[in-house]
């Protein structure tokens, strides 16, 4: 067998890929040797800048098949009939630590879904929890920092995060999933997903529904404790990604059912809640879980960085058939995650593998770093022209609606929509066994201890009254452990 010739990056061969050009065996090195240069160049630019949040993750191709025929509610291509299927790729991530941090921490799960169509890619962006800390977008710039770094010491802080938490009754629901052993699944694959924000599927009569996808992993849940979490990060930082990636090597396909719920426009009006909160769920009970279709992971990319690092999300790749929501926080991810993408990756971030719709793409973006233009050479860059067969189809006209008001303002997102704590309250009476709100508590307690400084009561009391005003018992128990005497001023407060 031939071997390969080594080249440069221009194709050129070479040989001296060991020594540097230098005067004389002991002399200084030699500017004119460009393949030092070049290899040293790259060298330093083999990063990216990494992901502010979900830095640290995983990832994998698979398969997805529909199994149940949804098409009343869609007219996308995808869900037309049952046995469609397509192929599709997974990212896996923890949210606040960076690339280099335990994929075993106590953090939310990112569940990133891309589906390579025959109408587009689309990408369901989602967590491994049905809620969110916050409902609009514009305070999750000020959240992300509190789970991030202190700017003097550059270290993680309790403080910070249980300040904010306790600003915001609105994290309720999602602190107590957090803090639960749901903050430290058992890798990737005993883990649920979903969507998490309310979508909207179109039928092709051109009715709307509004919709939320679920992942039931068919892998059974498993958690870690805190203690083995914790354990883990020190043996084994990498523990989840090992775990996703020696499964499907060993032929040990990781599979989840999807799911939908679905809710008219009608049952909207009428609904108890915002349908749109994030920091809401739509009871099962009311709006029954719809089984779709089987999501199947089965290779491992052949490399990370090129797949999984450089892989591009967004709320925004959205096929027909399948829209958003009045989500506010759905709202601003439509804009922030493919501006992401545009500053990590760049503007043709699209033309790359995995990235890339299989199927056709028609338009006229043009140029940028890293253009690849084979797909269009030399055709015009604009339209309309009178030299290509691109032609916008009618069919894909966006779905038309009214909107319930023509009043511009800044409206306060709790405003008739206050109800922090009945759901968190369910979550801990009725989701929660004895042992998960043992766990729980233990959980809250052991964080909120790394609580200092000189506002640490004020916090911790403010926390506390939403504690007691979700449950009275969890809100006595996580005081007790804290040593925190309970008075009627703080009993009032939490009714």
């Amino acid at each position: 067998m031939d071997s390969k010739k080594l080249t440069l990056s221009n194709g050129a061969p070479y040989f001296e890929h060991q020594d540097s050009q230098t005067v004389g065996p002991r002399g200084p090195v030699l500017l004119q040797d460009f393949i030092l240069q070049e290899n040293l160049a790259h060298f330093v630019r083999e990063r990216i800048p990494e992901r502010i949040v979900h830095a640290k993750g995983t990832g994998a191709y698979g398969t997805f098949t529909v199994t149940h025929d949804i098409s009343k509610y869609t007219k996308a291509k995808l869900f037309s009939k049952a046995g469609n299927s397509c192929r599709m790729f997974a990212r896996f991530s923890t949210v606040g630590g960076e690339k280099g941090s335990a994929d075993t921490a106590r953090d939310p799960r990112g569940f990133a879904l891309k589906f390579y169509t025959e109408d587009g890619n689309w990408d369901l962006v989602g967590n491994n929890t049905p809620v969110f800390f916050i409902k609009d977008a514009k305070k999750f710039p000020d959240f992300i920092h509190t789970q991030k770094r202190v700017p003097k010491t550059n270290l993680k802080s309790a403080t910070m995060m249980w300040d904010f938490w306790s600003h915001n009754p609105e994290s309720l629901h999602q602190v107590l999933i957090l803090m639960s052993d749901r903050g430290t699944p058992y890798g990737y694959r005993h883990m649920h997903g979903f969507g998490s924000h309310t979508f909207s599927m179109i039928n092709d009569q051109n009715e709307r529904v509004w919709v939320k996808f679920h992942f039931k992993t068919k892998q059974g849940i498993k958690n870690f404790t805190d203690a083995e979490a914790v354990k883990m990060a020190g043996e084994n930082p990498d523990f989840a990604q090992e775990d996703l990636c020696n499964a499907i090597e060993n032929g040990n396909f990781p599979k989840w059912i999807m799911y939908i719920q679905v809710m008219t426009e009608e049952q909207a009006k009428d609904f108890r809640w915002n349908p749109f909160d994030i920091t809401k769920v739509w009871f099962q009970s009311d709006f029954p879980l719809i089984e779709v279709g089987e999501m199947e992971l089965n290779e491992v990319p052949v490399n990370y960085f090129a797949h999984v690092e450089q892989s591009a999300f967004s709320p925004s790749s959205l096929i027909n058939g399948i829209s958003f929501s009045p989500d506010k926080m759905l709202q601003g991810r439509l804009f922030s995650y493919p501006d992401a993408h545009r500053y990590r990756v760049g503007v043709n971030a699209h033309q790359l593998e995995v990235n890339r719709c299989p199927f056709a793409v028609n338009n006229y973006q043009r140029d940028g770093f890293m253009a690849d233009s084979s797909a269009y050479q030399d055709k015009p860059n604009y339209h309309p022209n009178s030299f290509d067969d691109i032609k916008p189809d009618p069919a894909y006209k966006n779905y038309e609606y009214e909107l319930d008001s023509a009043h511009v303002a800044n409206y306060n997102r709790n405003e008739n929509d206050d109800d922090h704590y009945t759901q968190p309250g369910l979550l801990y009476t009725k989701a929660m066994n004895i042992e998960d709100r043992e766990h729980l508590i233990s959980n809250i307690v052991g964080s909120m201890r790394g609580i200092t400084g000189p506002k640490k009561d004020e916090i911790i009391n403010r926390q506390l009254c939403h504690f007691f005003r979700a449950n009275i018992e969890l809100g006595m128990k996580v005081a007790s452990q804290l040593n925190i005497n309970i008075d009627a001023n703080m009993m009032n407060h939490s009714k």
